[in-house]
């Protein structure tokens, strides 16, 4: 998969995800499958444990089937999934 800035609109969904950094430390080191979306949280299904995840103070580890290992912050992700994806992307380079 080819890594670039309109990542952030892809289907979130199904992925594998990981926490890497957050403003929780509970919240660190969580990892497993979104199975929901909301406009502000990631719910991960988490050792069989639904763990809600806040999107704006958190950074994730997204695996995409390919094996490809992607980091993004989470405030890039808030907003509406259906709304996200129409989004245009501002470049930050």
């Amino acid at each position: 998969m080819k890594v670039t800035p309109e990542i952030v609109q892809h289907e979130f969904i199904g992925l594998m995800a990981k926490v890497v950094k957050s403003t929780n430390p509970c919240n660190v080191g969580i990892k497993g499958r979104i199975i929901d979306e909301t406009r502000n949280t990631f719910v991960l299904l988490h050792d069989g444990v639904e763990k809600r995840i806040i999107k704006e103070t958190s950074v994730f580890h997204f695996t995409y089937p390919d094996g490809t290992v992607v980091e993004i912050d989470g405030k890039l992700l808030v907003g509406r999934p259906e709304d996200r994806i129409k989004k245009p992307i501002r470049r930050l380079w």
